[in-house]
């Protein structure tokens, strides 16, 4: 039997239990072209917030009643794909389920004695590819600038800050909490994290940004968004990759009112999705499995367990209860 978590009604603010609906249903066998992946581990990520909302967005809407929408990786346990053979593990889109049947179409193989699991959805997947990707090719960081980070001990934020690092910039962070926050500076390298929990976000921009800033990496939107549209620098780049402050809003989300100043200072501000670059997949994994391996980046898997814990897990997103990268093992190896 496979284990499914079935989406089966449009939360309007934060997604709760009824969201969902976990159900057992027969493992289907699987057609000409297909496989049948085992799946260990399943990505939780704040996106999937935005894709149970009905309506335009740069991926279709979650249908009712289809299985949750999500990053995995796991083993292929039944194939009639050449380009797949029993045994090997790959990463893809296999959704909040303990088996999946795909015509293998977005996925690739991965190698369990390179890297954990886990890590081919984290750093070496989605999130990973996003901070690489956000931080070279749409902010196009250059040595010598002043970066900062919301989100910093996020998946994706704990990622960009350490790629900033490595291109030989001033980093700061944001994030919630002096756990966080230390974790940020003293683990990852970053020059300083500011704590918007306890301490006036704002003071601490001019205090650790006195000459502004050339690049706002934005994981968060609302109030820091807004901030730091202050701080801009002379042809400042915000990249706009996520605003999980704004995601469980019941009203309309709350936008930046002083955005002249990008006007002002020449600066831009663009929205990033990660899908853009897939063919660039394989190049980005390369470079940051590089620096993994030289120890000039570090990756943080936060793992629970059990698919029946999914809502719960999923709600960390939004609570900050969590360090790094959110996982949930669906399956026993």
């Amino acid at each position: 039997m496979n284990k499914q978590l079935l989406f089966i009604k449009r939360p309007i603010g934060a997604a709760d239990a009824s969201t969902w609906s976990l159900e057992e249903n027969p493992i289907p066998e699987i057609k000409e072209g297909q496989i049948l992946v085992k799946q260990h581990y399943i990505s939780l990520d704040p996106a999937m917030r935005g894709w149970m909302n009905e309506g335009k967005s740069y991926i279709a809407p979650m249908e009712i009643g289809s299985v949750m929408r999500a990053g995995s990786v796991g083993e292929v346990v039944a194939t009639k794909n050449p380009k797949f053979k029993i045994g090997q593990y790959v990463a893809g889109t296999g959704g909040v389920q303990q088996y999946a049947v795909t015509d293998g179409k977005g996925y690739y193989q991965v190698d369990p004695q390179i890297a954990p699991l886990p890590m081919y959805i984290g750093t070496l997947g989605m999130p990973g590819m996003t901070a690489y990707f956000g931080i070279t090719e749409v902010a196009k960081v250059k040595e010598g600038e002043t970066v900062l980070v919301s989100g910093a001990a996020g998946a994706v934020g704990s990622i960009v800050g350490q790629v900033a690092k490595i291109k030989g910039c001033k980093v700061v962070g944001i994030a919630g909490g002096p756990d966080k926050c230390k974790y940020v500076v003293e683990e990852l390298g970053f020059d300083a994290c500011i704590d918007y929990k306890n301490e006036n976000v704002a003071s601490r921009f001019k205090e650790e940004c006195p000459k502004g800033i050339d690049i706002y990496f934005d994981n968060v939107g609302g109030e820091i968004l807004e901030i730091a549209l202050s701080r801009l620098r002379m042809h400042a780049r915000i990249v706009i990759c996520g605003a999980i402050s704004q995601y469980n809003n019941k009203t309309k989300i709350k936008g930046p009112s002083n955005y002249l100043s990008l006007l002002v200072n020449r600066a831009s501000m663009t929205g990033m999705v990660v899908f853009d670059y897939a063919d660039r997949y394989a190049e980005g994994a390369q470079i940051l499995g590089g620096w993994l391996a030289k120890g000039k980046l570090k990756s943080r898997e936060d793992v629970y367990e059990g698919i029946e814990n999914f809502p719960e897990t999923y709600n960390r997103l939004f609570s900050g209860e969590k360090m790094g990268k959110l996982v949930l093992k669906v399956i026993e190896d």
